[in-house]
Parts: structure tokens; C-alpha cells; sequence
């Protein structure tokens, strides 16, 4: 398939795919295996987590007046009954240290991980049947936690935490894992769904620009015995991966509304479902191609 072609589809799968909580990563896994794109070369992988600044870039562009908010109120917040260290920025912060060191720690399991289609169907499964099983409770009650600037210390540390997870399981979902985190701490659908949106801005950027850098500058350790030869990058393959990017910046623009739309009025319960079925057909695909 003409590369173009290839990066125009697989820039709509990580547009549609990258804010519902259903694993842009295993999306686009997924797709790559249906249309034989080889996963093993350095360039594709960096492709993978690169084109992700074109939804996060939709993300930042929707979000701006309430950034500016934020930058505006800081640190005692727009009611005033903020401080420094419980202004919504501050969580965000809070949470991203919370989430990155660990991630950065972990980088060899996670690159390892990205390649089986196996961990994340797993991921898909068990994320979506606890996802369902959250919103259903969380939806009987009156979460106290009804926006971003109420929200507290240990409920940042704890999404933080609950991050990880989604890092080292590819297929789990950053806002899988965020929401349904924000939820079990009290917080509502609305709020869980827009702190997840705000935490995504500085992780992607910091993970596609480290996956960029360490494509381009790789580092050879005492485990790797070879010399490591940095991933050329030809005007070909940048214009492919920014066709993705702009790609992906379009179809996120249009998703993101919509999914907030949604979200007010159904909940997750359908996204759950879907990652429940799409997780099992996937372990039954893997089973067959292993046989």
C-alpha cells in the first residue's frame, strides 16, 4: 500500500480513537497487522507514538480559553479557595511527575509490551469490564467531586498512579485509566473526563517527544552489544508523518466534542462493551495465527 494512503488511514484510527477510552495504541497495532505494516521497523514504531501530537495539538487548540484560565487564576483559583498546591494546574503537574517517573523506569517493559497483540487484548478485556462495573456504581450515587477545581492532593497522586498502568499495558487507555481512577475517587463523569483530557496534553507531548529523540539519537547500553544506527529521517518519511499528524488533528477536533457531548447524557458503559468484545476477538485472532 502506498505510504501516504497508509499514514491518511492510520491517521483516522488515532484521531477517532486517541480520547475515547478504548486504546489508540491497540488501534493502531491492530490496523498496522491488517494491513502488513512492519511493526519490527524503528521507523513505524516511532510513527505509532510521533503522530500522536496531531491529536494531542486538536486537544490543546479545544482547550486553550481554559488553560488560560487556569494561567490566569493561578494559584488561588477563580473562587479564591485555591493555593499553590491544589490549583488545577498544579494537580495536573502533580499528576504527570506522578505517572512519568515511573514510566521512564519502565521504558524496556513497555517497549516489550508494545509488541503483543496478546497484553493488549488482555488490557482491552479487563479495562473494559472494570470500566463498566465503575461507571454502573459511580452513576447510583452523587460523587462529591463535580469539577476540576475541586478536586484534591491525593486524588492527582492516585490517577497519577493509575496511569502507569496504562503506560506499561498498552491497550489499557490513558483515559481509561484516568476517568475510571477519577471516578473511584469521587469525581463525576464530566470532571473525570476533562482532568483526563488536561493530564493527556503534558504526558503525549513529553512520551512522542522522547520516543522521537531516542529514535533519532538511539543509546547504546550494556545489554545492547551492537552499535545502534539512528533512524534516518528522508523528506519521504517526514512528509508521511506529518500527513498522519494533520490527519489525526482533523478527525480529534470533531471527536472530542462529540465524546464530551455523549459522555453527559450515556456515560461509558458502550465504550466498555466495545473493549470487552474487541478484546476477546482479538485473543481468539491471536490464538488462530499462532496455530
Amino acid at each position: 500500500m502506498n505510504d501516504y494512503v497508509l499514514s491518511v488511514i492510520l491517521g483516522i484510527v488515532e484521531g477517532l480513537t486517541e480520547f475515547l477510552p478504548v486504546s489508540s495504541t491497540a488501534h493502531l497495532r491492530i490496523s498496522e497487522a491488517l494491513l502488513h505494516v512492519p511493526l519490527a521497523d524503528p521507523y513505524w514504531k516511532m510513527y505509532t507514538v510521533v503522530i500522536q501530537l496531531g491529536a494531542i495539538l486538536a486537544l490543546l487548540f479545544l482547550f486553550l480559553a481554559r488553560i488560560a484560565d487556569f494561567l490566569r487564576t493561578f494559584p488561588y483559583g477563580e473562587r479564591r479557595n485555591r493555593t499553590v498546591f491544589n490549583h488545577p494546574l498544579s494537580l495536573i503537574a502533580i499528576a504527570f511527575v506522578v505517572t512519568s517517573i515511573p514510566s521512564l523506569l519502565l521504558i524496556k517493559t513497555i517497549g516489550k509490551h508494545l509488541e503483543s497483540l496478546t497484553v493488549m487484548a488482555w488490557a482491552l478485556l479487563i479495562g473494559g469490564v472494570l470500566m463498566w462495573i465503575v461507571d454502573a456504581w459511580s452513576s447510583r450515587g452523587d460523587p462529591p467531586t463535580r469539577e476540576v477545581e475541586q478536586m484534591s492532593v491525593p486524588q492527582a497522586v492516585w490517577i497519577g498512579l493509575c496511569q502507569i498502568a496504562s503506560a506499561v499495558f498498552p491497550g489499557t487507555s490513558r483515559s481509561m485509566s484516568t476517568i475510571t481512577a477519577g471516578q473511584i475517587s469521587g469525581m463525576t463523569r464530566t470532571a473525570a473526563l476533562e482532568f483526563s483530557f488536561l493530564l493527556s496534553i503534558p504526558i503525549m507531548v513529553a512520551s512522542t517527544g522522547y520516543e522521537l529523540f531516542r529514535t533519532l539519537h538511539p543509546k547504546v547500553t550494556a545489554d545492547v552489544m551492537e552499535n545502534l544506527v539512528p533512524l534516518v529521517m528522508t523528506p519521504h518519511r517526514w512528509f508521511v508523518l506529518i500527513i498522519g499528524m494533520i490527519v489525526s488533528f482533523i478527525v480529534a477536533l470533531g471527536v472530542v466534542e462529540w465524546f464530551l457531548n455523549w459522555v453527559r447524557r450515556h456515560g461509558f458503559g458502550p465504550f466498555a462493551f466495545y473493549r470487552i468484545v474487541l478484546g476477546t476477538a482479538l485473543l481468539i485472532w491471536g490464538k488462530h495465527i499462532a496455530s
